[in-house]
């Protein structure tokens, strides 16, 4: 069995890298569950995947909550079957200086991302150990890979924690014929970058010092994704992809 007819987990998928995520997988067969802690936009998304004939679900849940993503996952399994494939894009995003940084914009940056990661993750492995087979693709970024600048203090730890428990589950589950991949994106032109402090002139200069001479898509980063839930990376394990247009090598 290949990558058409599994399930899919996809965190995030209201808008912007995941929404771009769940489309390309059900353009693969997979039958996506699409959650957000925005119901309207994870339905938005279910209803773009079976409008084109495809299986969806939208479920609504804080990934940070352990218990909302229980209960999110359960009503997963029961419209579309076990998850077999974990895709953890869900973030937020926000510049902050150190010294202006409250322990609640710190506390609330690692349990979206990192704390949401081991959430998501540790609910859907199961099903991949029972079935001998899975995939799970966590997002980073570069910033967990460079620091990402001043004022990223936060979002940069907590996207290095992303890439250093995406490499201990590769370790722990790969026996069991699940691979645990990360992808670290460069600036992706996305709803989240457009809302937060990313301004005109540092999109000029992400552009200017990219080869490629432009920000990347959110289907750049979907791209990478099928690949790496496919068949063809079953090689792949514990490794960081960074599709960045070349500004960070």
């Amino acid at each position: 069995m290949g990558v058409a007819g599994r399930v899919a987990l996809v965190t995030g998928a209201g808008s912007g890298i995941g929404r771009s995520i769940g489309l390309r997988l059900a353009g693969d067969g997979v039958a996506v569950a699409a959650l957000d802690i925005n119901q309207p936009a994870a339905e938005r998304t279910a209803a773009e995947i079976t409008g084109a004939g495809g299986r969806a679900v939208a479920v609504a849940g804080d990934v940070a909550d352990a218990a909302a993503v229980g209960g999110a996952v359960e009503r997963a399994r029961a419209a579309l079957g076990p998850i077999h494939i974990m895709i953890n894009v869900a973030g937020i995003g926000a510049f902050v200086p150190l010294l202006e940084m409250s322990q609640a914009e710190w506390d609330r940056m690692i349990a979206v991302h990192l704390t949401g990661t081991f959430n998501c993750t540790r609910a859907a492995v199961p099903d991949m150990l029972a079935a001998g087979w899975g995939r799970i693709v966590n997002t980073a970024s570069v910033a967990g890979l460079s620091g990402g600048g001043p004022g990223l203090s936060h979002y940069a730890a907590a996207k290095g924690g992303i890439i250093a428990f995406s490499k201990a589950l590769a370790h722990e589950l790969g026996p069991s014929g699940i691979t645990v991949n990360c992808i670290a994106p460069g600036l992706i032109d996305t709803p989240l970058i457009r809302s937060s402090l990313v301004t005109a002139e540092l999109r000029a200069r992400a552009i200017q010092g990219a080869p490629v001479r432009r920000i990347g898509e959110p289907e750049d980063i979907a791209a990478a994704c099928a690949f790496l839930v496919s068949d063809a990376a079953s090689f792949f394990t514990g490794q960081v992809m960074s599709p960045n247009g070349g500004r960070y090598m």
